[in-house]
């Protein structure tokens, strides 16, 4: 009886130390404002069926036998969007070509892409003698369904090409050429045949459609209905994706929850986002805007927060790599979305690598960078206390 007394009473010290253990062990399950990874709430099962297809097919490593290359970029999508969020210096791509609005000059010699490698038996592309060419960094993909649900009129109404405001601020579309896959809303506005542009650094590519159809053959060199033409070739073949897998990443991409930010209710942030207003960095950061109507209702007429404005604007020389698409100027460049930039660290390896190139290694010299219109923003920031500047980097890391 006395041993069985003692049996029972190890029993509990053991649970005890089988559980501080497994605690010592664990990892906790991250908030929802600490990834960039995730659905939008409000999914229909359908759509939330969809997502996960999507998903799976993001993450697909393509190799030979299933269309990789023979030139390519990249084996998958998830390579260059680690946890969907901005890439690194390692992951950029390299855009050659359009030295200014008339068009890409160079599209039979490989461009707009540099396919920098190759199978085996292949050669890896290299840029044409005397092309221009930019290095971007892979955005950040969350909250993408929101960007391009914002109807063309709101875009317009944000522009100011004359500056009639007299703030400094003059952003404009990047009126662009789509492909005949793209097929226009009935809300859509078209200037000579050509569309607004909403999606990468220059603004070129008008829906999450054409930039995945884009992806898939520019940076992997995977054909599709939409686009059946070999990269490296030129010639059109049979698709190497079935078209469900494509509108599956597409809707993927469209139903990945928008960023959100952290600490909202923390002191140093509410103060550096009314220095954020003060300093006119709305201007371009726009911090809400609204949908239009979306068959996926989930996105359909909704506020929400990106501060950007989707609009092309004079950055300035500094940030003049003499490299263009569309309509858009050379040193002309999409307000970036600042939404989820303080969770890049993290999807760019523990350092910061902002601007179009990741040549701003912190927010702040992010900011210095600035030029053309945001130069006055620039000189404001360089202007305020010690204080007011950590406040506004405070505000900028919570987004």
């Amino acid at each position: 009886m006395k041993n069985i007394r003692l049996f029972f009473g190890v029993i509990p010290i053991l649970l005890i130390i089988l559980f501080t253990s497994c605690d010592e062990n664990y990892t906790k399950t991250p908030f929802k404002d600490e990834v960039l990874d995730g659905p939008l709430d409000g999914l229909s099962h359908e759509e939330s069926a969809r997502f996960l297809s999507g998903d799976a097919a993001f993450n697909q490593v393509f190799t030979r036998e299933t269309g990789l290359g023979p030139t390519f970029v990249s084996t998958s999508c998830i390579s260059c969007h680690a946890g969907n969020g901005k890439g690194h210096p390692s992951t950029a791509l390299t855009r050659f070509g359009q030295i200014d609005e008339r068009g890409n000059l160079f599209l039979n010699l490989g461009g707009p892409i540099l396919q920098n490698r190759a199978l085996p038996g292949f050669l890896p592309e290299q840029i044409p003698f005397g092309a221009t060419s930019a290095r971007f960094i892979p955005s950040v993909n969350t909250g993408l369904g929101f960007l391009e649900s914002v109807t063309d009129a709101d875009i317009l109404a944000m522009a100011d090409p004359n500056d009639s405001d007299g703030d400094g601020i003059s952003g404009v579309p990047n009126w662009i050429n789509i492909p005949d896959f793209v097929i226009p809303s009935s809300s859509a506005i078209s200037q000579d045949g050509k569309y607004i542009g909403r999606f990468g650094k220059k603004a070129a590519t008008r829906s999450l459609l054409q930039q995945t159809v884009n992806a898939l053959n520019e940076d992997i060199g995977i054909t599709s209905i939409f686009n059946p033409v070999d990269t490296h070739t030129h010639l059109e073949i049979d698709p190497e994706i079935a078209t469900s897998t494509v509108n599956d990443i597409v809707s993927y991409l469209q139903t990945l929850k928008a960023p959100i930010q952290r600490n909202q209710n923390d002191a140093s942030v509410i103060k550096g986002a009314a220095i954020f207003e003060q300093i006119k960095c709305t201007g371009c950061h726009k911090p809400e805007l609204r949908t239009g109507y979306s068959p996926i209702s989930a996105l359909s007429n909704k506020t929400f927060a990106p501060y950007t404005d989707l609009l092309l604007h004079d950055m300035g020389s500094g940030l003049d790599d003499g490299y263009t698409e569309g309509s858009a100027k050379t040193q002309e460049w999409r307000t970036p979305p600042l939404w989820g930039i303080g969770l890049s660290e993290s999807s760019q390896g523990g350092s910061f690598y902002l601007l179009h190139d990741g040549r701003a290694r912190s927010i702040e010299e992010a900011i210095l960078k600035h030029g053309g219109e945001a130069k006055s923003r620039k000189v404001s920031y360089i202007n305020l206390s010690q204080p007011d500047k950590e406040a506004l980097l405070t505000f900028i890391k919570s987004l």
